[in-house]
């Protein structure tokens, strides 16, 4: 793999580290400062005092340049504190023995100070780097936590590896736990792809390879499993080219721990996954079964009506009075109107549910609505009287005429359901700046406390219900306004009774008509 030569890899700083030349160079700049200083003062001060000129620049060499440079100042601090501060000058000779003694007693000091402020400078490193890890897990593990699925989950643990160690990488997990596929990909400019065959071969044997590793090491990349107690959900590949130097110890266990981090986030996410599917699905069975009971009973209701008419008028049909005739066959048509009710109400929630429910508004006048929906009442009625307030200058409502038909209807039906016989059903409607507000109120039992928003669900009926139907009306209802971008609302009056109320925004410019003269 010639063509990733000079690629760039994970960028880390190891603690320890061989010094440069240019830092060796620095320590003998340091030796000749001191030497200088020490040259200023020689007159004045004690030959021996002038080792702590020399002990002060071999500390600063440690703390700043490390190890080698230090031992190479100590060195040559020796050298020169020998030649140019002891007898005979120029030489290497000593001639009082006092000076020996000071002379071994600087090198033994110089060494141990160097020795601990190399140490020290490693340690204050090692402690920074831990500092960076413990900080950079703590953010990624807070991404991670409040990632809102498996996509963005993918997304932010490749960008915040990528951005760590400034690497491609690319993190891929099984499709339905087979093959594996790319799930999100940090790249950097001109990087190779990695190669899925050592991906699949890492998923499947549970073990790192590529770049760096005893498995397939002449690989571009080092693949790591994302392994958890129970199995392997994905690999991750960073870019790591053969050519860079292999990763320090603790750069490789830093990154084995993040693929941990990655892999347990994964598995919890996979385990929130499953257990919303197994809620829907433990939903979907229940409202299966909510309406198979609800379709069950009130579909055999109207049916047994009509099969009993039929057949009563089929077997004695001439020997019916006219009057019994005209009875069962207006029961056979009322019950089979209030099939074919039922049948659409589950059509419509079929179309709501499916994103199937296409709006198509247009400005129209609420009234011209209202009286449609009052004569597609009909004898449905029952003799119920119901009283309209509209006022005369109502505004014209963008809406889908059809649809808000349906929704008065449904609520007037409900209306007439529980309203005491003879007792007037109210719908009023008032205008607002924003909006249009429609209102209808019967004087029947009102809303059970607590039901206000349960009613709204699909197959909910409340414990005063005792009235046929399968609960989708009002669900049908929510649905058709919500579309509009309107609000629809149900409370107890005050004076007892249900209110329904529903809004729908007054959107745009009014049209204007031009009169004819």
């Amino acid at each position: 793999m010639n063509h990733t030569a000079g690629m760039p890899g994970p960028v880390r700083k190891p603690v320890r580290k061989h010094s440069s030349f240019s830092q060796y160079l620095r320590a003998g700049v340091v030796v000749v400062i001191c030497t200088f200083v020490a040259g200023l003062v020689f007159p004045n001060i004690h030959a021996a005092n002038l080792s702590m000129v020399f002990l002060t620049g071999i500390v600063i060499t440690a703390l700043y340049y490390g190890r080698g440079p230090s031992i190479l100042a100590t060195i040559l601090s020796a050298a020169a504190f020998d030649v140019f501060f002891t007898e005979p000058y120029g030489t290497f000779s000593i001639a009082e023995v006092q000076y020996v003694l000071t002379l071994l007693v600087m090198l033994l000091v110089a060494v141990t100070i160097s020795t601990l402020a190399v140490r020290s400078r490693e340690q204050t490193a090692i402690a920074q780097e831990r500092e960076h890890r413990t900080a950079s897990l703590y953010a990624l593990n807070h991404k991670l936590s409040g990632a809102n699925g498996l996509p963005e989950l993918y997304t932010l643990a490749v960008q915040h590896i990528g951005e760590e160690f400034g690497s491609s990488t690319f993190i891929y997990s099984p499709e339905n736990n087979l093959s594996l596929q790319l799930r999100a990909a940090q790249r950097i400019q001109d990087a190779p792809e990695p190669e899925i065959g050592i991906a699949q071969w890492v998923y499947d044997h549970r073990q790192a390879a590529g770049s760096g590793t005893d498995n397939l090491a002449g690989s571009t990349y080092l693949y790591i499993p994302l392994k958890t107690s129970q199995k392997v959900v994905g690999v991750i590949a960073i870019l790591h080219p053969p050519t860079q130097p292999p990763l320090w110890p603790a750069d490789r266990q830093f990154l084995d721990t993040v693929a941990d981090q990655v892999a347990l986030a994964i598995e919890r996410a996979m385990l929130t996954e499953e257990v919303q599917q197994a809620r829907m699905q433990a939903e979907t069975e229940r409202l299966r079964s909510n309406l198979l009971s609800s379709v069950s009973h009130d579909f055999r209701t109207p049916l047994a009506s009509i099969m009993g008419a039929a057949s009563t008028l089929l077997e004695q049909g001439l020997m019916l009075d006219p009057k019994t005739h005209d009875e069962l066959a207006q029961l056979a048509y009322e019950e089979a109107h209030r099939l074919n009710r039922l049948v659409g109400n589950l059509l419509d929630m079929t179309r709501l549910e499916s994103g199937g429910l296409h709006i198509e508004k247009e400005w129209q006048t609420l009234e011209e609505v209202v009286g449609a929906a009052l004569r597609r009442l009909g004898k449905r009625r029952r003799g119920q009287p119901i009283v309209t307030n509209l006022p005369p200058d109502l505004p014209l409502v963008p809406m889908d005429s059809v649809l808000i038909e349906q929704v008065l209807v449904n609520l007037l039906e409900n209306a007439i359901k529980y309203a005491p016989e003879g007792k007037p059903i109210e719908l009023s409607a008032s205008a607002t700046a924003k909006d249009i507000v429609v209102e209808i109120a019967d004087q029947g039992p009102g809303i059970v406390p607590g039901d206000e928003e349960k009613i709204f669900d699909k197959f909910y009926r409340s414990a005063n219900v005792t009235s046929e139907g399968v609960g989708l009306g009002l669900t049908i209802c929510r649905g058709i306004i919500e579309a509009h971008q309107g609000t629809i609302e149900a409370r107890t009056g005050p004076a007892g009774g249900a209110v329904f109320r529903f809004t729908l925004p007054l959107e745009g410019e009014q049209p204007h008509f031009d009169e004819e003269l």
